[in-house]
């Protein structure tokens, strides 16, 4: 999924055909939410280590992001989608955290 939002982020024009239906901080909010979502259920270990690992990945996800954008005449890196990218990142895994932390286990 990550690779498909950067090969498609890379197409000349598709941003911008994107940004008719959501601004660019939704489209990374929701995005970036997502990814946390799987990376987060796709983890072992305690609801903190899974929240960790998930906000780490997003945030070097972003960071990756970001560097392929710099590198495109169309399009540029912004430290501000990184930092959407992270608060996205970070209040899912609070919530997912919240919801697994408080889960009964039925026998």
């Amino acid at each position: 999924m990550f690779a498909l939002i950067v090969i498609i982020g890379s197409i000349p024009g598709a941003r911008a055909d994107a940004g008719e239906v959501a601004s660019g901080v939704v489209l990374h909010s929701c995005a970036y939410a997502v990814l946390t979502f799987l990376v987060f259920t796709g983890s072992s270990g305690t609801p903190a280590q899974r929240a960790t690992k998930a906000v780490l990945t997003i945030a070097a996800m972003g960071i990756c992001d970001e560097v392929v954008q710099s590198f495109l005449p169309y399009r540029h890196g912004a430290i501000g989608d990184w930092l959407v990218d992270c608060t996205a990142a970070i209040v899912t895994s609070t919530l997912l955290w919240a919801l697994w932390t408080n889960r009964k286990v039925s026998t």
